[in-house]
């Protein structure tokens, strides 16, 4: 038996915006310079007849989520006929509940099997795994928004007895060496009054000027800082994500130098380093950590954590990586699909995981319950999300207990993607003083705001 409250899904427009990047942004062996933002309208009925509508959007970043020798148009189209594909399935679900319920059931039963026969369907390498998850979050994201709405309430005061059928043990089942039972708890046992601003990471990528002598007078002379110092000064910034090659060492010490001094001498007072998943052995990491720490102590000890050293695939590249996180900080990312994987890490030597709306809000949230009943630590990390896929990922890291605030960088590579978001959330989309504020996020749902943001949309790709 149901509750009142439950809803199910029964429509869906998807639509697909092109933003292009102002400089490039390097992602392991690839280089982003555009990206199309996936958006999507989702339309639930609840059990007495009433309906309302809920949005979810979220960058389909192809070089992230799809490493491949594959062209990149040929992974990109594949990717926006499997939105549409997902357009379909959504809209058909014939599920009811809650969103976490429906969202646990459509990615533990409806998304495997649909993710098989698409790439039954098709030519050449399959599409992975994380790529489906991203294409499938903008769904289950509005899906989150809608419920609220619907409701008249934030979709955060819903993740509780009174809305939910189910408590977490039916969703982290196989969970015996849990620390607590997950019998009778709820998301929002793991959940925290929202914060009102978060400290902001801003990301040094592989290929951003650090000094003046790596400008070479190409850069976009759009009023916006290119130059690292300039961001540091612009922004007020304390925190600062390190983009490394993870396969030249010699040039990942001396990055990671580089900026750090630029950071003491600008007062940043936190690092992270992200070796872009390309590191096989954890020799590498711990001796790079070794060296920075003998030769550099003060750069050492601003270094947070580390993030996602080792390649994506956990139960292919099961390393034990101990020895990394026994020196710092060791945060899941890439690898961390949902809580199962999570566990997985955990019990090689991982001791933090980095949370992604982009990987669905559902996922997100039961991966958040999973390690913090198991004492790991927590980030919220950042896909470059402009427009409205940074609302939900900012809520998110304003409601779990982040190592540090909440990474976001889509200021730094398409602020103008956003000028219309902007308008109604100033303190979402300009990074000031180190932080970003939330005041401006109110209202049902994730808050958008949506009928006071200006922004056309083209014609759907599908109308469900």
């Amino acid at each position: 038996m149901g509750k009142s409250t439950d809803i199910r899904c029964a429509g869906a427009n998807l639509y697909f915006l092109p933003v292009e990047t102002r400089v490039p942004l390097k992602f392991g062996a690839e280089t982003l310079t555009s990206v199309t933002c996936a958006r999507v309208r989702v339309r639930v009925e609840g059990e007495n007849g009433q309906w309302a509508e809920g949005w979810g959007e979220t960058p389909l970043s192809v070089t992230w989520v799809w490493p491949s020798e594959l062209g990149y148009e040929v992974r990109h189209e594949a990717m926006r006929a499997f939105c549409i594909h997902l357009a379909k399935a959504w809209a058909g679900f014939n599920g009811s509940g809650h969103p976490i319920e429906l969202g646990h059931d459509f990615l533990e039963g409806a998304l495997p099997q649909l993710l098989q026969g698409f790439n039954d369907c098709r030519e050449g390498a399959p599409m992975p795994w994380l790529a489906a998850l991203v294409c499938c979050s903008l769904f289950d994201i509005a899906v989150h928004d809608a419920y609220g709405n619907l409701h008249g309430l934030s979709v955060y005061e819903t993740y509780g007895p009174a809305f939910m059928n189910r408590d977490l043990s039916s969703f982290l089942s196989g969970s015996s060496d849990c620390e607590r039972s997950f019998q009778d708890a709820f998301p929002a046992d793991f959940l925290k009054s929202r914060a009102s601003s978060l400290p902001v990471w801003h990301l040094v990528g592989g290929l951003d000027p650090v000094g003046a002598e790596e400008l070479n007078g190409d850069e976009p002379d759009d009023g916006y800082p290119v130059e690292l110092s300039d961001w540091i000064a612009r922004d007020g910034l304390k925190c600062l994500k390190v983009k490394l090659r993870g396969n030249d060492a010699d040039w990942d010490f001396a990055r990671l130098v580089k900026v750090g001094e630029v950071a003491m001498a600008e007062g940043v007072d936190s690092l992270s380093a992200d070796f872009n998943c390309m590191v096989t052995d954890p020799l590498y990491v711990t001796e790079t950590l070794d060296r920075l720490e003998s030769e550099y102590p003060l750069i050492h000890r601003m270094l947070v954590y580390v993030e996602q050293p080792f390649p994506y695939d956990l139960e292919e590249h099961p390393i034990e990586v101990s020895g990394v996180s026994s020196r710092k900080p060791l945060f899941l990312d890439e690898s961390a699909h949902d809580w199962k994987l999570v566990r997985m890490g955990r019990e090689l030597g991982w001791t933090g995981v980095a949370l992604k709306t982009c990987k669905t809000q559902t996922g997100a949230l039961l991966s958040c319950c999973w390690a913090e009943a198991h004492g790991m630590s927590l980030m919220v990390q950042d896909l470059t999300n402009p427009m409205l896929a940074q609302i939900p990922h900012v809520l998110l890291a304003a409601h779990v207990n982040t190592i540090r605030g909440v990474e976001s960088n889509s200021m730094q590579f398409y602020p103008e993607a956003s000028r219309p978001e902007k308008m109604v959330h100033p303190g979402l989309y300009r990074r000031r003083s180190g932080r970003l504020v939330l005041d401006s996020v109110t209202g049902s749902g994730f808050g958008y705001r949506l009928n006071e943001i200006s922004r056309p949309l083209p014609e759907p790709a599908i109308q469900c």
